[in-house]
């Protein structure tokens, strides 16, 4: 049963409100966190993306933008860049869109040789357990858009003066089989235990934002501490 727009906000609102809560823990305990935002142009990943910051203290969390970057071959290894974004103690580190560009779009479009793929997997898969390991929390949201809704929401923002230079003359479009493929081999490689994806149903905006803050939440709930930290006693500025 479809779920009206007014329910969908309260919802909305009232998540936000717990995920709040929730990443007071976080902060407390100092621990790390990560969130993925995955997906095509035109997935609706920045509306998601929203709610969260919304919901977040913004004294704790930072956002990472992801797009090709031509000079990543030449300046060391091209995990690079994304080491110099990983939270800090207490932090969350929001990624639109991330490491798995270099086996998705750029792939598809020919940016990441073949050859590679079996070893990009394998440095990924390595780079997130050490972020386990490490004791960092790691929420992979993969946002599934048909190209319908896709080529819409592109056409709406090719008509804003404003939106327009953001959205690209070409686009990789959802059902274009080189991408279905190798989002398909992304999901074999790379969903593992320690590091799952969660699949976003990103057809309906305000739905696919319902889920996104319901996936985060559930996440948090399970690793944040429930109890608060004893006080320091003896330690300067502590409570008594």
């Amino acid at each position: 049963m479809a779920i009206g727009m007014n329910d969908v906000s309260s919802g909305l609102a009232a998540l936000r409100e717990h995920l709040a809560e929730l990443q007071l823990p976080q902060i407390a305990y100092g621990r790390r966190a990560i969130i993925l935002l995955e997906g095509l142009e035109g997935a609706g990943k920045k509306n998601a993306l929203k709610q969260i910051a919304g919901a977040f203290d913004p004294c704790h969390f930072s956002v990472h933008c992801t797009e090709y970057d031509r000079r990543e071959s030449s300046e060391g290894h091209w995990l690079a860049r994304f080491w110099r974004q990983l939270p800090s103690a207490g932090n969350t580190s929001i990624m639109l869109r991330s490491w798995y560009r270099r086996v998705l779009d750029d792939r598809v479009l020919g940016r990441t040789p073949q050859e590679s793929i079996p070893r990009v997997f394998d440095e990924i898969n390595e780079f997130e357990a050490q972020q386990r390991d490490y004791g960092t929390l790691l929420v992979k949201l993969y946002f599934d858009v048909s190209a319908d809704v896709q080529e819409q929401r592109i056409a709406e923002r090719r008509g804003s003066p404003w939106r327009a230079r953001h959205a690209q003359d070409e686009f990789i479009r959802a059902d274009e089989a080189t991408y279905q493929d190798a989002l398909a081999e992304l999901r074999a490689n790379s969903d593992t235990r320690w590091s799952p994806w969660r699949t976003i149903d990103a057809d309906d905006e305000p739905q696919a934002a319902l889920a996104t803050l319901e996936a985060v939440a559930e996440s948090w709930s399970k690793t944040m501490p429930v109890e608060p930290p004893k006080p320091l006693i003896g330690v300067p500025g502590a409570a008594a």
